[in-house]
């Protein structure tokens, strides 16, 4: 081992050698001082106990070989059930220590193989610092992540007070990493210990301190608990309006399509696809939510297949490329604007078509209509105009 600690940050270079690496998550505290009914590993944390953030973390890492839960004494097989048939869990031990000892004594690793101990209430584990732990082992004999102390520091003797200096001063948190043999030996001969290190330290064994984390912090306190899940839960994305407006005139004909309904009248309305005025508005409000441009980016009026195809394909199609890109239409209002032909009498029919195509509830769907009192050329009886806003919601991430 080499003869000095290593107390600033290092960054190394890819740990070359080809090793199995053993994570052991150690669960077997009963952490009574963050409240609750259920030990601080076991309580909730984004829907999924807090000690499972850290096993998906290890078994999701390429590098990691094996994961090890050590689970308080007696509670194994409930801890087993919440984690993949991959998982070792095994009883934890009177303290920290004889808990890592037991999850070596599980381990199939070897020397040289790595071991990465860490605490299930340290559940902001992620895949950069695993890989920076195993690279900084290239040079050094332990590592684990830490963050340089900011605070003023003070100790208090009765009524005074004397400063201490935080140069070199860090918050040192888990995982910690070591050669399999060299934490074995260590822990065996070791005492009372502040975490893993010290078992190291105490055979001048050289440690690396890389860049750690706040979202690593520990749940200790039942405020520790609220903090993280703001750290580690998406903030979760806003609703969004998006508006529509379409026109078209009027051209020789016997009916109109609105909404999907065929109302019968004088005059039809021009339009390369079937011209509903009051869909093609909507379908531009949708696309615009998602900020997935408008109709005439995804059906060019130039492009002969659609020409006269009716519009529910449009609708539908805006609805689709919305949920591809994580949003979902949850209401809409539609406003017809013309001086003929009568819209309300169709109003329930143009709803359920609605809800036909988008899957809305009929709740959800709004239409209506108005004139502009012989203003403008609808107000001539030129054609006819609508506009929508579209209401979309975020889609929850994709398991």
């Amino acid at each position: 081992m080499h003869s000095c600690n290593a107390c600033g940050f290092f960054t190394a270079t890819r740990y070359a050698a080809q090793m199995s690496i053993s994570a052991i998550i150690v669960a077997a505290g009963q952490g009574e001082r963050a409240g609750g009914d259920t030990p601080k590993q076991r309580q909730s944390l984004g829907g999924k106990p807090v000690f499972v953030w850290s096993v998906e973390a290890f078994l999701s890492h390429p590098k990691v070989t094996e994961c090890i839960l050590v689970a308080p004494a007696g509670d194994e097989a409930i801890y087993a059930s919440l984690v993949p048939d991959a998982v070792n869990t095994v009883p934890g031990g009177a303290n920290r220590a004889e808990s890592v000892k037991a999850g070596l004594r599980d381990s199939m690793v070897q020397e040289p193989g790595l071991v990465m101990s860490h605490e299930a209430a340290r559940p902001g584990l992620n895949q950069g610092t695993i890989t920076t732990l195993i690279d900084a082992m290239a040079n050094a004999d332990a590592a684990a992540p830490a963050l340089p102390v900011s605070d003023a520091l003070k100790r208090q003797y009765e009524t005074r007070l004397s400063n201490i200096d935080r140069s070199n001063l860090y918050r040192v948190q888990t995982p910690q990493v070591f050669r399999h043999g060299d934490i074995s030996k260590a822990l065996e001969i070791a005492g009372s210990l502040v975490d893993d290190l010290a078992a190291i330290e105490a055979r001048n064994g050289k440690v690396v301190l890389v860049r750690g984390s706040e979202s690593l912090a520990k749940i200790t306190y039942p405020d520790d608990l609220k903090r993280l899940e703001r750290l580690l839960m998406p903030t979760p994305l806003a609703p969004r309006l998006g508006t529509g407006f379409d026109v078209h005139a009027f051209e020789p004909g016997d009916a109109v399509t609105i909404c999907g309904v065929e109302i019968p009248h004088d005059q039809k309305l021009a339009g390369h696809s079937d011209a509903d005025v009051a869909w093609h508005a909507l379908t531009d409000a949708i696309l615009g939510a998602a900020a997935l441009g408008d109709i005439g980016d995804h059906f060019p009026p130039s492009d002969p297949q659609w020409k006269g195809a009716p519009s529910h394909l449009f609708l539908a199609h805006a609805v689709k490329v919305a949920a591809e890109a994580g949003w979902a239409l949850t209401s809409c209002d539609l406003t017809v604007i013309c001086e003929a032909p009568k819209v309300k009498p169709h109003r329930e029919a143009m709803r359920q078509r609605t809800a036909d195509i988008t899957g809305l509830p009929l709740d959800a769907i709004s239409v209506k209509a108005t004139t502009t009192e012989g203003l403008g050329f609808t107000g001539r009886r030129a054609g006819i105009a609508a506009q929508a806003r579209a209401v979309m919601s975020p889609l929850p991430p994709k398991a």
